[in-house]
């Protein structure tokens, strides 16, 4: 008899798309948009908090990945997962890495003042929301049951 928890064949969370690339087209798209035709999204000032946000990205993906690390889980959606994160930054949020890769393109379109490299990221939340996120959710719902359920219930999708 399978452990609780275990998916006979258990392929991982399938989704329309790997979350790093998605991001990084993402943001390659816009730039390359501003290239052609710069939109400016901010006044002039605002820009260094670009780069501020740019930067926090960073250590909440280190961090986010040290707890995958630390739990011996595997951070690839298409990997059966081991455990549910609920310490360090999932404390606060479900989706910390997807998050930091978030701060990241605003922090940059924002730094670099390119209203596209801002706009490509409304898109990617959607991309991301429906074809990421729900199906990992519903992978976790499966192979975890009651106790995802609760931590879904008591933790926000993102912040």
């Amino acid at each position: 008899m399978p452990e609780p928890g275990a998916i006979t064949g258990d392929p991982g969370a399938v989704v329309v798309a790997r979350p790093p690339i998605v991001y990084l087209v993402s943001i390659l798209a816009g730039f390359a948009l501003h290239a052609v035709w710069p939109l400016r999204v901010v006044p002039h000032a605002i820009e260094p908090l670009g780069g501020l946000l740019a930067l926090l990205a960073v250590p909440l993906f280190v961090l986010s990945v040290r707890q995958f690390r630390s739990a011996r889980t595997p951070i690839r959606t298409r990997k059966p997962v081991t455990t549910i994160l609920t310490t360090g930054p999932y404390r606060f949020s479900r989706n910390p890495i997807y998050l930091s890769f978030t701060l990241l393109q605003l922090g940059l379109g924002i730094w670099a003042n390119s209203a596209w490299v801002v706009g490509t990221l409304i898109p990617t939340l959607v991309l991301m929301s429906y074809g990421v996120i729900g199906r990992e959710e519903r992978y976790m719902a499966r192979k975890f049951g009651d106790d995802y359920l609760r931590y879904r219930a008591s933790v926000r999708r993102w912040i």
